[in-house]
């Protein structure tokens, strides 16, 4: 079997789809560490574990593939990617054009029930915190953007960025720890969320920036190597770089 024992739920009757629903498990296969990158397994296999036919997971695996989280491998099977820096960069150069506009448009039409939910997520990552709780702070972290998302009203803004941050999260969990701390990651939310109560789409647009920015910025260089050409950042993330270049904190950046 691929999955430890215990770890896969019932396939969720509430979504109709079955391939959602199969790309739902997936998803959670890979951030549980059931399915290993780079380690191959077969289509024929997952859908015996999953208890459903092959084609609703060859299609959820397709849907993995054009995220770049799944390689396909003719008549073999498949493989989870791991990515490196310069898909790291690519990957927030996407969250950059997804959610630096969201911010914006969550301050302009968010509820004040979205705005609380949201408020309950960061609290949930404080209280992590404090019990130096990553794996669930991480699980806060990423229902903090993704109601944010939802706020602005793009729900399949969210499903990618739901997937894409799943990738980030392979190359070792996130930045906490080796480069900051998850109070220091709290801090670089608090002016988010605020931003959005207050209705100031500048304000979310300049603190979403600030953040996604410096993430990115610590995990390419994490995963970066001197054999490796450097990663032009500014060139792929030159929206949303200020006049003082990255990680600056000038108007709209």
């Amino acid at each position: 079997m691929i999955f430890t024992e215990g770890i896969l739920d019932p396939l969720d009757p509430v979504v109709p789809s079955l391939t959602e629903r199969a790309v739902q498990v997936i998803r959670r296969a890979i951030t549980t560490g059931d399915l290993i990158p780079g380690k191959l397994y077969s289509v024929h296999q997952l859908s015996k574990d999953l208890g459903v036919s092959r084609s609703p997971v060859r299609d959820a695996l397709l849907r993995l593939e054009e995220t770049g989280m799944v390689r396909f491998e003719r008549n073999r099977g498949f493989r989870i990617v791991l990515p490196g820096a310069r898909e790291l960069a690519e990957i927030f150069g996407v969250r950059l054009a997804l959610e630096v506009p969201a911010a914006a448009m969550a301050a302009r039409r968010a509820t004040d029930e979205q705005i609380a939910a949201m408020s309950e997520e960061l609290e949930s990552m404080r209280a992590a915190a404090a019990d130096d709780d990553e794996p669930t702070f991480m699980l806060h972290d990423q229902q903090f953007h993704s109601g944010l998302l939802a706020a602005a009203g793009n729900e399949y803004a969210r499903g990618v960025i739901d997937n894409i941050r799943i990738a980030t999260r392979m190359v070792g969990t996130s930045t906490v720890k080796n480069q900051r701390s998850l109070a220091e990651v709290i801090l670089e939310h608090e002016p988010i969320l605020e931003a959005v109560a207050e209705r100031d789409e500048r304000a979310a647009i300049s603190a979403m920036s600030r953040h996604l920015r410096h993430t990115g910025e610590m995990l390419v260089q994490r995963t970066s190597s001197p054999q490796q050409d450097p990663i032009d950042l500014v060139s792929l993330w030159w929206l949303f770089v200020p006049e003082g270049g990255l990680s600056g904190d000038a108007p709209g950046g």
